[in-house]
């Protein structure tokens, strides 16, 4: 029996890792109080769209046109994901004199009617540049960069291990 990489527990895999980082990411917002910015919701919905198709595709199980067409929409996911998070990371490293993410939430709040101020918070608040919370001294930029790179990776291990055993 050739060893064969089954794409159902992956895919479900991936939508747990995925459901678990948006998590944390709650967490780290409505517990310990850190407001996303504007890249962070961003990088949010490429997290959250990865998790989506990876769930969709372990209830669907698809032969291999369809594991290429959720193999593609899962690439576009992680590479939009990963050039927000990479350009956070770079502007992190190199903050610009001026911030580009827009105003805090309260200045919103208090400036704003609430009808308006809504979908100024849906979008975050904050500067993009501001580093408020770190792990193993990497921002949250940061693993998100990594973690949109360790889905590409794993994709294309995937797809060069599957296209190698006989269908």
């Amino acid at each position: 029996m050739p060893s064969r990489l089954l794409l159902r527990p992956l895919a479900i895999t991936l939508f747990v890792v995925c459901a678990s980082l948006l998590a944390a990411g709650l967490y780290i917002q409505h517990v310990q109080g850190i407001e996303p910015c504007p890249m962070c919701i961003m990088q949010r919905y490429a997290l959250a769209a990865c998790g989506l198709i990876g769930l969709v595709a372990g209830l669907h199980n698809p032969r291999r046109t369809g594991q290429n067409a959720y193999a593609a929409l899962l690439a576009a996911g992680a590479l939009a994901g990963g050039g927000v998070a990479a350009r956070q990371s770079w502007m992190q490293w190199y903050p610009p004199a001026v911030s580009e993410c827009g105003p805090g939430l309260e200045y919103m709040l208090e400036s704003f009617p609430l009808s308006s101020a809504l979908p100024m918070i849906f979008r975050g608040a904050g500067d993009c540049s501001v580093v408020d919370w770190t792990f193993l001294g990497l921002s949250i930029a940061n693993w998100s960069f990594l973690t949109f790179a360790s889905i590409l990776a794993a994709l294309v291990l995937y797809l060069l291990r599957r296209d190698k055993t006989p269908a």
